[in-house]
């Protein structure tokens, strides 16, 4: 069975005149990868319609499960104005692949459990204080989600909420080989480098350190995260750690977006 892997496609973002909508290029790849499962890490658009519209799209023509779980982007107000963010959540409900409170048993005995995730600050230097991070600016910057998401807590809360869901469904799945599938980091390894003036502050917004421990305490065989468009695969105590992040345009190395898709994916062979 292979299992392609990708997150953040921003194909709002990532439009360009002339050329195929990112998620007509994904699926082509997907086509060619001749995949059995393909799951995206979260972040398709800044809108959960549009979001929703797309994975609806690849489901009815890719003819293999598409899983999913939103990322931060794809809970955005920016375009459709709802402030509660738990509205938005619900919203994604509606879609059948999504991951979040839904484990997805595939057809060979393994599980794949998923959730968005979220940031306790673990990840930010500790000479900042909870306080300072709970501001989401500093340097002149903003962290975008404090003023286009509202769960009606603090993030330390909403990480929690998230992670105690995940703890739990992995125990319900004790002893089965699992992919556990978060938007959010949750492996220090993967955050960016430091030390740095902007990303010792700013890397808290990117995960939590706690969930390292699931992995050992679950044997979890992988781990899909997305959010800080890097691209790495490493071994971790037995579980296998992929960040195959799609990104910014601006970002990418190859001169086409199906060069660029093809570079970005990765595959599970189980």
């Amino acid at each position: 069975m292979n299992i392609g892997v990708i997150s953040d496609l921003h194909i709002d973002i990532n439009e360009l005149a002339g050329e195929a909508p990112i998620e007509e290029v994904l699926l082509g790849v997907a086509n060619e990868s001749k995949l059995d499962t393909l799951i995206i890490a979260g972040d398709i658009s800044n809108d959960v319609n549009r979001s929703l519209a797309v994975l609806e799209w690849l489901k009815a023509r890719a003819g293999i499960p598409v899983l999913f779980v939103p990322g931060n982007h794809d809970y955005w107000s920016k375009v459709n104005g709802i402030k509660d963010t738990w509205q938005v959540y619900k919203q994604f409900q509606t879609y059948e692949g999504n991951l979040c409170e839904r484990p997805f048993e595939l057809d060979n005995g393994w599980v794949v459990i998923g959730s968005s995730g979220w940031y306790d600050y673990t990840m930010g230097d500790s000479k900042y204080s909870t306080e300072q991070f709970d501001q989401m600016q500093a340097m002149g910057r903003m962290w975008h989600d404090g003023h286009w998401v509202d769960w009606g807590m603090n993030n330390p809360d909403v990480h929690r909420y998230f992670y105690n869901r995940m703890k739990s469904e992995l125990e319900s799945y004790r002893g089965r080989p699992v992919i556990m599938v978060t938007h959010m980091l949750t492996h220090p390894n993967f955050k960016v480098p430091t030390p740095h003036p902007v990303w010792e502050y700013f890397n808290a917004f990117l995960g939590s350190t706690e969930y390292a421990e699931l992995y050992k305490q679950y044997e979890v065989r992988y781990g899909i995260m997305g959010h800080v468009h890097y691209r790495k695969r490493q071994d971790y105590d037995g579980t296998e750690l992929i960040c195959a992040c799609l990104g910014y345009r601006r970002e990418w190395r190859q001169p086409s977006a199906v060069q660029e898709i093809r570079n970005c994916m990765q595959i599970i062979s189980i």
